[in-house]
């Protein structure tokens, strides 16, 4: 699994943030996305990596500015994940 977060100019509120949640939803199948638009950012959990050029084109045809994106392994915490 990869965590790929977004540095995001332009969200206002919370309808920005279900925007941009709505948009990423609709161009790729990921495990889980939230947006805040008080940290400007978008958390994507998904188990395929998505090209920085492709996020790019999808959160600018929202309605926003795509500033940087970092990438990192995500492992799912919790009490099962310690039973492996």
């Amino acid at each position: 699994m990869l965590k790929i977060t977004l540095k995001i100019e332009g969200m206002m509120c919370g309808m920005c943030e279900a925007h941009t949640n709505e948009a990423i939803q609709n161009a790729w199948k990921v495990k889980k996305v939230t947006s805040s638009h008080k940290d400007d950012r978008t958390i994507i959990i998904t188990e395929n990596d998505i090209s920085d050029e492709e996020l790019a084109k999808v959160i600018e045809k929202a309605g926003y500015k795509l500033i940087s994106v970092t990438r990192e392994p995500y492992e799912k915490k919790g009490l099962l994940s310690k039973l492996k």
